[in-house]
């Protein structure tokens, strides 16, 4: 079907009390298996493409970012392209051409004053084309090439009165918040803040974002939706499955040279684990 708008997605999502699930995309095998997930799950999703697996790419977007639409147009599920945790901005200014409904655009590593003209320029510039803007306020630690962030450390999670400016002062269509999650868990362990989120959901005017969910057990993921996140990022939790899929295979048959025969079930676990996911945020719904 055609791309459905994340800003729709997130916005029906929101106007129903629930959130939406988007998945990071590195290779094929990953939009595929989004794709599979959300039609077994009979939910929408959202294929994120970020900066870090663009370099992976050779620093080309296009031919990633064209494999995703491929793969959401063939798809029965409504699916939407985001661009995530773009800090160039030439890459940026190259998501309008290749689909993107939307970008996180993260000047988190600026100060907060250069944080907010850079992200109201972004902002401005996306209006104009019709993209929808996230922003990060706080600290969300763990993305590749970062040091390690302990997400409870003094001064790390986002202040609901600081967001509320931010919010206002950048224009941004939604906002990621810091409230104890990492990204690049790897175990799920984290435990968040519902408290501010909630303040953070009466503060800001705008949807909320969890980053890092792949490190947050089901049920903390559910009340997080409850008291207020509208947009629920994952993006390890994919890649545990692949990888463990990739060695189990390996091991049960190291003579096989055929990378179909170890893809495809790695492909196939990432899909059950999607599905998962979107189970766990449509259950916050049904409080199940």
């Amino acid at each position: 079907m055609p791309l459905v708008g994340t800003g729709e997605l997130v916005a029906e999502a929101r106007a129903e009390g629930r959130a939406v699930a988007a998945f990071n995309v590195i290779t094929l095998e990953h939009a595929e298996a989004i794709a599979a997930g959300a039609e077994a799950a009979d939910a929408p999703a959202i294929l994120q493409i970020s900066e870090n697996a663009v370099k992976f790419h050779g620093g080309r977007l296009a031919p990633i970012a064209a494999a995703a639409v491929a793969v959401a147009r063939a798809s029965s599920a409504p699916l939407a392209l985001h661009l995530d945790h773009v800090e160039s901005v030439d890459l940026l200014h190259a998501a309008h051409p290749e689909g993107f409904s939307s970008v996180m655009f993260d000047a988190s590593k600026l100060s907060y004053g250069d944080n907010v003209k850079a992200t109201a320029e972004a902002v401005r510039w996306g209006h104009q084309r019709g993209i929808w803007i996230e922003a990060e306020l706080g600290k969300v630690g763990g993305k590749d090439g970062e040091p390690p962030l302990d997400a409870h450390a003094p001064g790390v999670r986002t202040d609901p009165a600081e967001a509320a400016v931010y919010a206002e002062e950048t224009g941004v269509d939604a906002l990621a918040v810091a409230v104890g999650s990492s990204h690049a868990m790897t175990a799920r362990t984290a435990s968040l803040d519902h408290e501010l989120i909630a303040r953070l959901r009466e503060a800001v005017p705008v949807p909320l974002v969890l980053h890092g969910s792949s490190g947050v057990p089901d049920e903390e993921i559910r009340r997080a939706v409850a008291a207020g996140m509208a947009k629920i990022n994952v993006g390890t939790a994919l890649n545990t499955a692949f990888t463990r899929a990739v060695r189990a295979h390996l091991d049960a048959d190291p003579k096989v040279v055929d990378p179909r025969k170890y893809v495809r079930p790695a492909r196939d676990a990432m899909a059950a684990t999607v599905a998962d996911f979107l189970g766990v945020v449509s259950g916050a719904v049904s409080g199940s």
